[in-house]
């Protein structure tokens, strides 16, 4: 009958639709995923400065026949080697603020390299760039003159909690800070994308769980209370995960952003390198 035929006609069109949603959603985040991961800011302004340091700009290669831009904070008076704090950035950020407050941290130099693509470096971001030029990175410093190799922490924050656990991973380490991590990036993704198979389409899974049970480096995370970006769940499960000494801290207050404003982040900080 005709009422037959208009009927199988609009199941038709409902079940194209839903199946083009199906198929489209994971297609677009398969193709879209470096933009939605990566969002690589703009050269500084300016020269970084800090009140009683000694900031020296520097480029690192690391290999591909790329460099890349940072800087090196150093107490100005300071002669000799000094221990080293490595930092990693966000998904979004511009590192060389990080130089500005290198004077937190009395008696130790500071290291702040833009990932590819970022603060005007060349290359394009990914988790294998980040991890091979965060080896190359370490590797470069650990060889100058004025760094004692024996004493290098690292401190990733947010996307660069993935580069401190890769490096962890790979090389010694006096110790790590991990600042709103995630276990892994698939995880996060899968808690925002529930009905989409995120683990066969990501990349970058930036799989920092899988590394945690083998390393050994004693690790401070400091994890925002109200962190909706990258919800404690997921630094929890990191945390448990590792082997080596660990301390927990839970910023009252703080989001995923603000972390580094409230009380007792970089105090938390400065006594976890005092102690190393």
């Amino acid at each position: 009958m005709e009422w037959h035929g208009a009927l199988w006609r609009a199941a038709k069109s409902v079940l194209t639709i839903v199946v083009g949603i199906a198929l489209g959603l994971p297609l677009l985040l398969w193709a879209m995923q470096d933009s939605l991961i990566f969002h690589p800011p703009d050269a500084p302004a300016s020269t970084p400065r800090s009140v009683g340091r000694s900031v020296e700009a520097v480029t690192v290669p690391v290999g591909d026949g790329l460099a890349l831009a940072g800087w090196l904070a150093r107490p100005a008076a300071a002669n000799g080697r000094l221990p080293l704090l490595i930092y990693f950035g966000g998904n979004a950020e511009e590192v060389s603020w990080m130089a500005e407050m290198s004077a937190r941290f009395p008696g130790w130099a500071l290291l702040a390299v833009n990932y590819r693509g970022y603060g005007g470096n060349p290359g394009r971001p990914g988790e294998t760039a980040i991890a091979t030029d965060a080896l190359a990175i370490h590797d470069w410093a650990v060889a100058r003159s004025d760094v004692e190799a024996a004493r290098v922490v690292v401190i990733g924050r947010s996307l660069g909690s993935g580069a401190a656990v890769h490096l962890a991973a790979a090389r010694k380490l006096a110790g790590v800070v991990l600042v709103t991590p995630f276990d892994s990036l698939t995880a996060v993704a899968q808690n925002l994308y529930r009905f989409v198979p995120v683990g066969w389409l990501l990349r970058h899974p930036f799989d920092s769980h899988a590394r945690a049970s083998a390393i050994e480096t004693p690790m401070l995370a400091l994890v925002a209370a109200n962190d909706t970006l990258i919800p404690p769940a997921h630094a929890r499960r990191l945390f448990d995960a590792w082997r080596g000494p660990k301390q927990w801290q839970l910023i009252a207050r703080a989001d995923h952003n603000s972390i580094d404003g409230e009380a007792g982040y970089w105090d938390a900080i400065a006594a976890f390198l005092a102690a190393r």
